[in-house]
Parts: C-alpha cells; structure tokens; sequence
C-alpha cells in the first residue's frame, strides 16, 4: 500500500502530520505493508531569507501582521507541537528556502533513506536552529543519516534532483493540493492537513480492507472449466 504525502520541511503543520501519520500507522496495526513516499511542496519558493531575521518577523511579513502577532501565532503552533511530543523552538529557527532541502530528500529516497532525511531536517529546523539555506548544514545532515558527504555535495550544486522537485510540485498542482500536509493513499483517497491519528489509521484500514477484498474477489475470464495445467503432482 503505497501513502505519498507532499508536504514542506518549514511546514510546521507537517512536523506535526507526520507525527499523527505515525500514530495512526501504528494502530492500523500492518505498518510493514505500508510504502510512505515524501514529495516535494514549497509553501513559499521564491522565499529570500533576510540575514539575522527571526521566523517571528519572517511570519509577521508573510502574513501582514505585526511581530507581535507573528510571535503569538508561532507560540500557539508550539502548544500543538507538544501534544505530539515534539518541542518547537522559534525562537532559534532560521527562516529558509526549501529548494535544496526538498533536493536532498531525493536523495535520500534514491539511497533507502527517505523518510530519515526528511525527519532529521524537520528536527533540525524546528527544534535546533540549523539554518537550511546553507550547503555545508545539509551535507552534515545527511551524513548523519547515512548519506555520503560528497555525493550530497555534489548533487546539491549541481541540481541534480531539482527537477525531481520540481516534478512533485506539478503533480500537487494536477491533483488540487492547495495546502500541506496532504496525503495521498493508493492513488485513491486524499487526506488534508495534519488530521487526527485515528483518521489516519481509519483510511489505512479503509484501503487494507478494500485490497483483502479484491484479491478474494478474482473472476475467471476464460470460461465455466479449468483448462490443462500444471500442478505439485504433475500435469494435466
């Protein structure tokens, strides 16, 4: 069972989705049949990180609202984070353009490494202040999960998986993904935002039992009568 999620490495509501996400797969109980594929989604693309900006300001500009307000919208989003047992730190987070964080995801995935990619950049950002926008953080990233230092150097300055992003987004943009998280589960159903984990394991069940189904449900096409075969006692 294939679940791809588009999503953003700055998206502090997909922190949070993957979280319930993992939840829910856990109760759903067949975690094993489950394939998670992360695709690519820039909240802002064409983002430039002001030098020594904080993400309160960064918010507040974004939104049009006063710093004040940006702050208290980030201490609102770091209340939601605890109940998921994770430990926002905006007060540290360097805003960032994704571009070459998304590329290093791709990365990952071409190596088996995917989703430990995506959760130390997740951690890195939202709750130790790594600044993303720099090459030299990313290829340290990556190389704690396994990734070699000088492949990740060399794929990130020569983009070679930008248009692996570039290919996400377009799909997001076929399919109506307007925001993120979004989830997809076998091409069938979509789930929108960071949903509540028995949701979550409620679809996966949904499409587990639909899958069961199917294969219980073959129809012969070739007629009434078995034709000549072969078996573990010999052949017809």
């Amino acid at each position: 069972m294939k679940v791809e999620i588009w999503s953003d490495v700055v998206c502090p509501f997909c922190y949070i989705g993957k979280r319930r996400f993992e939840d829910g797969l856990r109760q759903f109980g067949h975690p094993e049949a489950v394939e998670v594929v992360w695709r690519s989604f820039e909240l802002t693309p064409d983002f430039q990180p002001v030098p020594g900006q904080s993400i309160h300001d960064s918010l507040a500009a974004k939104k049009g609202v006063s710093p004040a307000e940006g702050r208290r919208m980030n201490d609102h989003m770091t209340g939601i984070a605890q109940e998921v047992g994770l430990a926002y730190d905006f007060e540290r987070a360097v805003p960032a353009n994704t571009f070459l964080a998304h590329q290093l995801v791709h990365l990952g995935a071409h190596h088996g490494r995917q989703d430990a990619t995506k959760e130390r950049l997740m951690a890195a950002y939202y709750t130790q202040g790594r600044d993303l926008n720099d090459l030299e953080t990313l290829v340290e990233l990556g190389a704690e999960v396994g990734l070699d230092a000088a492949e990740i150097r060399q794929a990130l300055a020569a983009g070679t998986y930008a248009e692996a992003v570039r290919y996400d987004e377009y799909q997001a943009q076929q399919i109506g993904v307007r925001g993120v998280p979004f989830f997809v589960f076998e091409d069938k159903y979509a789930v929108s935002g960071a949903q509540p984990a028995e949701l979550f394991a409620e679809v996966l069940g949904k499409v587990w039992d639909e899958a069961q189904a199917a294969k219980s449900q073959l129809v012969a096409v070739a007629g009434q009568a078995d034709g000549p075969a072969c078996g573990p006692d010999g052949c017809d």
